[in-house]
């Protein structure tokens, strides 16, 4: 090999990163933090002593995951989140709290996620396959369930419970917690400051229910008798001129029994925060 070719050599190995390294030169692991194979971080990164990430997750450029974090597999973590941070709680004072992220979440440009604070149980949960869009922030304690989608700049504050197949639109505001119920849909610009029951759909400033979220039924499978029985739930609930508990009642005597018009009132009777009406 010549002078000229071996110059050549060097200058490659020097300014382009293998096709095997899938650690970028600039990014800064802390020798002590679980990182599983396949797993791909960008430049500039940071990824703290106490962290653990699952195989094949993908982590973008000036990210900075700290904190007690364990983030399972094959998710994406776009530029500039910040996951695990310390909560933004005035009681909180440096203790070890967790957060928790399932597998094949989709986290998006500039989102935050925080720790659990030891009040309200220590750790912070997301399951499976989310979708939290650009400038959203998961306050501590959330508990998140499974196939979300989190729109863009919403702030979900602390201790807020939202079940699975929620869709929360842009720049909506979930007041500390509250819960929503599964398969419900949060409007826009809304502000919700009350539990949102199951399969709702829900608009405002403050938010109220404007009936059911049909579509949201029939994209996740449910058959038409079930999407009914749900129908005639929410008329009892919310046209009958009952209160909560004497509508219970009334739902519990006339509807059949499924899992789904089972949940519903699991959900009604623990809405200690009182439900949007």
């Amino acid at each position: 090999m010549s002078s000229a070719e071996r110059k050549v050599d060097t200058n490659v190995d020097t300014k382009v990163i293998p096709l095997h390294t899938r650690i970028h030169p600039s990014a800064i692991v802390h020798p002590k933090a679980q990182v599983g194979a396949g797993v791909e971080i960008g430049p500039y990164t940071i990824i703290g002593e106490n962290v653990e990430i699952g195989e094949g997750t993908k982590i973008g450029a000036h990210c900075v995951i700290e904190g007690w974090t364990k983030i399972g597999r094959e998710n994406k973590i776009y530029t500039g989140a910040i996951v695990g941070s310390e909560p933004q709680d005035l009681k909180f004072g440096g203790e070890k709290t967790y957060l928790f992220i399932g597998d094949n979440n989709i986290i998006r440009e500039y989102a935050t996620i925080s720790r659990g604070t030891e009040g309200g149980g220590g750790e912070t949960r997301l399951g499976n396959g989310n979708l939290v869009m650009s400038y959203v922030h998961v306050g501590h304690d959330v508990q998140m369930g499974n196939h979300c989608v989190v729109a863009h700049a919403v702030g979900i504050a602390g201790h807020v419970v939202i079940e699975d197949r929620v869709v929360l639109g842009g720049i909506a505001g979930i007041h500390q917690f509250t819960k929503i119920g599964r398969m419900a849909m949060v409007g826009a610009h809304s502000m919700v400051t009350k539990d949102v029951p199951p399969y709702a759909l829900v608009d405002g400033n403050p938010a109220r229910v404007y009936g059911v979220n049909i579509v949201g039924l029939r994209r996740n499978g449910l058959p038409p008798e079930t999407r009914i029985e749900i129908q005639r739930a929410f008329k009892i609930l919310y046209r009958s001129g009952l209160n909560v508990s004497q509508a219970i009642e009334v739902m519990e005597r006339e509807l059949a029994g499924s899992e789904e018009i089972d949940h519903f009132l699991r959900f009604l009777r623990s809405a200690d925060r009182g439900i949007c009406r």
